[in-house]
């Protein structure tokens, strides 16, 4: 066999140029670029750290609705579902100076095609004495005014849900009872009961609506400020998931991470069989024999059981599994191929004149062979990235390592651990999925891409 005949003859500039030409690395660069942009604008937008803090702080994520459907969604239900309504400006009107009693008055339309989610009503409040009284009305489309809650704030800074008051339940049941005449034959939830048809079709009223709340205080200096929010059932470009948490936060770093996870693992080994894989073949002898034991033991372990059993023992982190990976890599199949090739390019001519002009091993090693035999290395460089994405997703899916990185992974695990599938929350697991895929599929192309080109071979064919 001809010893070049594994080589390319392409620098750098010529092989850009034959991916370009091609439409399958067109394609797949296309892809890589829009990944790159949107990783750079999640690392501009909000540094790694405030993101990762916020990502788990559950308190910041409670006025937006839980596992909701991202906007997009609702064509293809062909419904208008509803979104967030936060009722802002309210009608303040003075009941009563003593003791102070103030009304305030939210209205708003509602023409949607299903039922919100959930109401609450966050409070905040400044008081001398005791906390404020909270009487709750409801007026629906069909003007009918119903009392819903007589509550006393517990805290300064407070949030009543009201789907969990059963209370409120009771009242608004026996509102329709009223109505129909007789006991309702279907159970009336809080969100029901407020925005439904007083019938037993059980549709939505559309129209014009108004949320009464009458604040008693213990002294007249005493404040309060609030805010109720109607939760919607879409939300955002992405959805939110059990937490409340915008997926699009999620996945946005998840996919830098995931990238520069995948990057790390695959440049790093690669550079490390190259240096050995070079240094076996050149040296030969004891240091051949040496790294080539070592190679087939490495060969010969289970990677995956022992990375699982690892992460699960110590919970790493994303970064700390990165060099566990490359410890666990050290010494790869790849080390035979690439030793293979060196020693093939170290009987070609030009090695012979360095050596008799005196250049020492390591010149020779780092300068004459690597770069000779890298060009044939970079399609496996490149198409080994996505297996390494693909490795942090199911050690995700095992749940054997950090719960707090916002990885694509993780989002995945979270949103089979609480059943989206089962619940019909397909975006949860589609939109973290596409990401993954699309990167193993761009890193794929174009390493088959490069593959083709610096080998003469495939490029026959």
């Amino acid at each position: 066999m001809d010893n070049m005949e594994f080589t390319s003859s392409y620098s750098l500039k010529g092989i850009i140029k034959e991916v370009i030409k091609s439409k399958a690395g067109l394609f797949s660069l296309f892809i890589f670029f829009i990944l790159i942009v949107l990783s750079i604008y999640a690392y501009l937008s909000m540094p790694y750290n405030e993101v990762k803090t916020l990502w788990n702080d559950s308190q910041a994520w409670l006025k937006y609705p839980r596992n909701a459907m991202p906007s997009w969604w609702a064509l293809f239900t062909g419904k208008n579902l509803p979104k967030n309504i936060n009722l802002k400006e309210p009608k303040i009107e003075t009941i009563s100076d003593n003791p102070k009693i103030l009304k305030y008055e939210y209205n708003f339309s509602y023409f949607h095609d299903d039922f919100p989610s959930e109401v609450n009503i966050f409070l905040k409040s400044s008081y001398k004495n005791n906390p404020p009284i909270l009487r709750l009305y409801w007026i629906n489309s069909k003007g009918d005014k119903i009392f819903l809650l007589e509550k006393q704030q517990r805290s300064e800074a407070d949030t009543f849900y009201l789907a969990n008051e059963s209370s409120i339940e009771e009242n608004l049941t026996k509102y329709i009872q009223d109505k129909l005449g007789y006991y309702p034959p279907f159970p009336v939830t809080t969100m029901k009961g407020l925005f439904i048809e007083p019938n037993e079709n059980q549709s939505i009223a559309k129209g014009s609506y108004s949320f009464i709340v009458e604040v008693q205080f213990s002294d007249k200096s005493d404040t309060i400020e609030i805010e109720p929010i109607i939760y919607g059932k879409v939300f955002g470009i992405a959805g939110t998931d059990h937490l409340r948490r915008p997926l699009e936060l999620g996945i946005l770093w998840g996919m830098p991470i995931d990238l520069a996870f995948g990057l790390g693992a695959s440049l790093s080994i690669t550079i490390i069989h190259l240096i050995l894989a070079t240094i076996s073949g050149w040296y030969g002898g004891i240091v051949d024999n040496l790294i080539q034991r070592f190679t087939e033991i490495y060969m010969l372990l289970p990677f995956l059981p022992l990375m699982i059993m690892i992460s699960l023992f110590y919970k790493l982190t994303i970064w700390k599994l990165l060099v566990v990976l490359i410890i666990l890599s050290l010494f790869g199949s790849g080390i035979k191929t690439q030793r293979a090739m060196v020693l093939q390019v170290k009987t070609l001519p030009y090695i012979e004149a360095a050596r008799t002009y005196g250049a020492s091993n390591m010149r020779i090693v780092f300068l004459y062979i690597i770069p000779k035999i890298l060009p044939p290395v970079i399609p496996g460089l490149i198409i080994s990235i996505p297996s390494y994405i693909f490795l942090e997703a199911i050690l995700s899916l095992f749940g054997v390592l950090d719960p707090t990185e916002p990885t694509l992974g993780r989002i995945i695990e979270d949103a089979f651990q609480n059943g989206a599938l089962y619940k019909g929350f397909y975006y949860w697991v589609i939109e973290p999925s596409i990401i993954i895929i699309l990167m193993a599929i761009s890193f794929a192309l174009l390493g088959f891409v490069i593959d083709k080109i610096v080998n003469p071979r495939l490029k026959e064919i």
